[in-house]
């Protein structure tokens, strides 16, 4: 797909500050509401099924910073921060450290509803290097702001971007499985579930992923087949294994080589046997600027997690939008609170793709006082102001305390 829409060249210069909010402050509050705590609790979910991202020597379960920032007037915004060590740099303790010793004191005493300058305070006091520094600590302060934001102005996140969201959204079930044979009895699980649409972890084994995709075709042959890397291949093979992919039935092959190789993926590209999605490569607005210039990719799967948070998403979002790329839904496994994030932005702009968000498939316990609900293969979107939830403040230093004694 050739970027041809007169639209992106304008989309290019715009910044974050192209990205504005629907809903003003109240009267006021821009000049006298200002952060007043940021706390950072880190926790360990259990889960229920095996995620190969999620095995380690730190043992078993999904790492998560919470964050709650509270403003002087007494309003409250919870975000998350979701550390992945084995997808990304960044680990448990990194997030925690970074936003308590880093973020919190260049972001107390200002003012909440200033996003754009919230985050040109965090990119001074964490630099970039290639690209953004520290975006997964920096994504769970950036949605507890969201939702300060809309609790604030007691309107949903989409009201707050001049949006709406639809009752719930299409999720995608995901397969990582270690043989060939677990590979329908992973599907049937999901399949009873009420899921249509499978997104299957590829590399580093061609023969395998290849069979693999076959199989959940021969099964599903109506579903969307998302098929993700995850930087395993190097281009050569990556070359060879997408056009018998493409005839396998996949959709789309998303992060084929690691984020650097740069012309594999034009090479990939200009091939044209499958459409190409980036992943862990697309850090920030600017990476992405550069992909589409370079014609590296014929989309992204966004992760707010992995951006910095929900205002550079939504920018991501513009950008590809504009470029007439696709735009597809994706997640690092996400606890509710996050959760709640990835899937009212994904609603609000229009999602039009199952969306593999796999933390309801993986995740065995929520701190909120209603745990968010998957039914039939359909998570409902949360209704109320900023996030929509409410975290129960005792579930959630339940789990902070057992994860002190499990880690």
């Amino acid at each position: 797909m050739k970027t041809t829409r007169r639209g992106f060249l304008k989309a290019l210069s715009g910044g974050l500050a192209g990205i504005t909010l629907a809903r003003d402050a109240p009267a006021g509050a821009s000049r006298s509401v200002t952060i007043a705590s940021i706390e950072v609790i880190p926790v360990w979910y259990p889960t229920v099924m095996r995620f190969k991202f999620f095995e380690g020597p730190t043992g078993y379960g999904r790492a998560s910073a919470v964050v709650k920032i509270t403003a002087d007037d007494g309003t409250v915004g919870w975000g998350e921060s979701i550390p992945s060590p084995r997808w990304s740099y960044e680990t448990l303790e990194s997030v925690t450290t970074t936003i308590d010793l880093y973020l919190r004191p260049v972001l107390l005493g200002r003012n909440p509803f200033d996003l754009n300058a919230l985050h040109a305070a965090m990119n001074r006091e964490i630099a970039n290097s290639f690209s953004t520094g520290a975006p997964i600590a920096k994504a769970g302060v950036d949605t507890a702001l969201h939702d300060l934001i809309g609790k604030a102005l007691n309107c949903t996140l989409a009201e707050l971007w001049g949006r709406t969201v639809p009752d719930a959204l299409t999720l995608s079930w995901t397969l990582n499985p270690r043989t060939l044979n677990e590979v329908e009895p992973l599907l049937l699980k999901g399949r009873e579930a009420g899921y249509e649409h499978f997104n299957v972890k590829l590399g580093p084994e061609p023969a395998f992923d290849l069979e693999m995709c076959r199989i959940v075709k021969r099964l599903a042959p109506e579903g969307f087949l998302w098929g993700d890397a995850n930087g395993a291949y190097d281009v050569t093979t990556a070359l060879t294994l997408a056009p018998k992919l493409a005839e396998a039935g996949l959709d789309v092959f998303e992060q084929p080589l690691p984020a650097n190789r740069i012309t594999g993926y034009q090479a990939l590209r200009r091939q044209g046997a499958v459409p190409i999605i980036l992943d862990e490569g697309v850090v920030s607005p600017d990476d992405l600027v550069e992909f589409i210039k370079l014609e590296c990719c014929d989309g992204v799967a966004m992760k707010p997690a992995r951006c910095a948070g929900l205002l550079p998403a939504r920018r991501e979002i513009a950008l590809l939008e504009d470029a007439g790329l696709l735009f597809l839904g994706s997640g690092l496994t996400e606890p509710d609170i996050a959760l709640a994030a990835s899937a009212l932005l994904y609603g609000a702009h229009g999602l039009r793709y199952p969306a593999a968000l796999n933390g309801p498939q993986f995740l065995g316990e929520s701190v909120l006082a209603e745990p968010l609900r998957v039914e039939q293969g359909k998570l409902r979107l949360p209704t109320g102001p900023g996030l929509g939830i409410q975290v129960d403040e005792v579930k959630l230093r339940d789990l902070a305390e057992r994860s002190k004694h499990s880690a």
